[in-house]
């Protein structure tokens, strides 16, 4: 029995809506209101700030936390979470002291970090024990050895998801990719700056029990077998190598159960070897677009030709990615001759100045609206139907990527260009677009971003495709949440796609085009279906392979008025005027 959990056990199981609510923290937000009626002001701050904590789109919490903050006798130390994970404070801590070439207090904290990450597994392992709950009970009737194999898939099933549970942060949608084997990927190169290679390369070995064939750890290890000497022999961390066997064996017993029991199962480990996949599995997955940790040189990837220039680590961040080769030159030409051909007849836009600088012009074309004009002839059918595919491959790309086994719907695709004014560019100091993230407020001052209206919290993961790089300037930067140190930048070229996650981890802005026009394909996506783009929907491509439909016999303008209005106001509190601070 794991840490914590001593006691006889309860004959009583938490229903699903018990623990949902106290995986959302729910019991502290009355705790605070009666905690402060109580006068008990540090009890209930601390209250109220763990709730807070997994809660950062709670409008009434955030106005409570404010209050707190103006009162007099409140203690900065009484907004602490209660309920904080040990190992989320340590590892935060030891990537802070990593970022800053801290290595030696980054090895102790992520040390403690990794220490508390398998312990937690452990207890969560634990949890996976005992009735499982089962909608389906009352309708199906199975006998003794089909009851028996239902239970003990669904035991294994929850304890593999546990690394999911644990990687995530409260408050956060999205896992912390690799999570464990990050760890070690950090560790064996912090102990080597520290000098102390025994323990690097034991990281390093460690980290390959994860990914037997990753290239630049191998190479490590090669260093590493140099400097110790030949005679000494550097293994893995048993429990480590415990950990990595016990899990493999629990995914093959999963995976057959998968092939031959008709049962689900989204894995949650980028690093499952794949062999052990199902043949009639391993497109779903696609894992061969997975270099998250480390860096490895651009290979064969899913899509022929395409390649992987840049992942978080080169590009100082979490969740970002640049792909080269998404397009053709000729493919950029054609989509850029569709901008043009367009012009004026696009969305709201129209070539007016920018909503965020005075020195450019902008124009935007919605997916939808190329259809229109194709179906006007005032466009290019071909050119209009190429800007389909080129966002559906974009889609599969990212979606591959970064959530392979969930499905990203389309959120919003706008192709974009700005124009530099002519003669306005002198002296310039202000920015073609600024910081900002994609589904939060960004509040540089107090480094946080707040998930709440107007932003578009429902988006996940953005990406902008390059179509041309003849101007000067306009390069996508991120920064840290202080809006002004610059973390990245990426030079816009054709066929380029950067993605990322639309979070507070990923701040981002655009520099200045001062001379030409620049033209991308901005999309964003969300896991959500309700709040998937609603023309995508409706022509048909959100689960097509990238294909079109053939322009209609009738024009059917009515219909194409409605779908103009969906497009225009994906969320009834946001006006259309808002959608202008996210374009890229």
């Amino acid at each position: 029995m794991a840490r914590r959990l001593g006691g006889p056990a309860s004959l009583h199981r938490a229903g699903r809506a018990v623990q949902r609510d106290l995986e959302r923290r729910e019991p502290y937000n009355f705790l605070q209101v009666a905690l402060f009626k109580l006068k008990k002001l540090d009890k209930a701050v601390a209250a109220a700030h763990t709730f807070f904590m997994a809660n950062p789109q709670h409008l009434q919490m955030r106005e409570d936390i404010e209050k707190y903050q103006r009162m007099a006798g409140v203690k900065s130390d009484s907004f602490q979470d209660l309920e904080a994970m040990p190992h989320w404070k340590a590892y935060e801590t030891g990537v802070q002291h990593y970022k800053v070439d801290e290595y030696q207090e980054a090895v102790v904290k992520l040390e403690e970090s990794l220490k508390e990450v398998l312990l937690a597994l452990e207890d969560c392992r634990a949890l996976c024990e005992g009735p499982w709950e089962d909608e389906t009970e009352e309708e199906m009737q199975p006998g003794l050895y089909e009851a028996v194999a239902a239970h003990y898939i669904q035991v294994l099933k929850c304890r593999q998801q546990c690394v999911l549970d644990i990687a995530t942060k409260p408050g956060r949608v999205s896992a912390t990719e690799d999570f464990i084997p990050s760890h070690f990927d950090l560790l064996q190169f912090a102990y080597n700056q520290v000098g102390n290679q025994a323990l690097a390369a034991e990281c390093a070995a460690s980290y390959l029990l994860f990914y037997p064939m990753d290239e630049s750890m191998l190479e490590m290890m090669k260093y590493y077998q140099t400097e110790l000497g030949e005679g000494v022999l550097v293994t893995a961390r048993e429990n480590i190598h415990h950990y990595v066997q016990r899990s493999l064996k629990e995914k093959k017993l999963i995976y057959y159960a998968v092939e031959h029991l008709g049962e689900t199962f989204n894995d949650p480990d980028l690093w499952t070897p794949d062999e052990l996949i199902p043949e009639s599995l391993k497109q779903k997955r696609s894992l061969l677009l997975h270099f998250f940790y480390p860096a490895s040189p651009p290979g064969p990837l899913f899509f022929e030709g395409l390649t992987i220039t840049q992942d978080s680590r080169q590009l100082n961040g979490s969740q970002r990615v640049v792909f080269d080769r998404v397009l053709t030159e000729s493919e950029c030409k054609d989509i850029l001759r569709l901008a043009k051909a367009a012009g004026g007849t696009g969305d709201s836009y129209r070539g007016r100045r920018s909503p965020h600088t005075p020195h450019e012009r902008f124009e935007g074309l919605t997916v939808l609206k190329a259809l229109q004009l194709a179906q006007d002839e005032v466009v290019n059918w071909r050119d209009a139907k190429l800007l389909l595919q080129a966002s559906e491959k974009s889609r599969k790309i990212v979606q591959s990527y970064f959530t392979p086994g969930k499905k990203l719907h389309f959120s919003f695709t706008h192709l974009v260009c700005r124009t530099a004014v002519e003669g306005e560019q002198d002296d310039r100091m202000d920015l073609s677009h600024p910081v900002h993230a994609d589904n939060c407020l960004l509040d540089p001052e107090g480094k946080e971003c707040w998930k709440e209206p107007p932003a578009y919290m429902y988006r996940d993961y953005s990406g902008i495709l390059y179509l041309n790089d003849d101007f000067k300037g306009g390069e996508l930067f991120f920064t840290e949440l202080d809006a002004v140190t610059v973390t990245a930048q990426v030079r816009p070229k054709c066929g380029r796609l950067v993605a990322f996650s639309s979070g507070g981890e990923n701040p981002h802005g655009v520099w200045a085009v001062t001379r030409g026009r620049r033209c991308a394909i901005a999309l964003w996506y969300t896991l959500s279906q309700e709040r998937a783009e609603q023309d995508k929907q409706h022509q048909g491509l959100d689960d097509s392979d990238g294909t079109s439909p053939e322009p209609p016999v009738s024009k059917g303008r009515a219909r194409s008025t409605s779908q103009r209005r969906k497009l225009g106001s994906e969320s009834p509190q946001q006006p259309q005027e808002a959608r202008v601070r996210d374009e890229f």
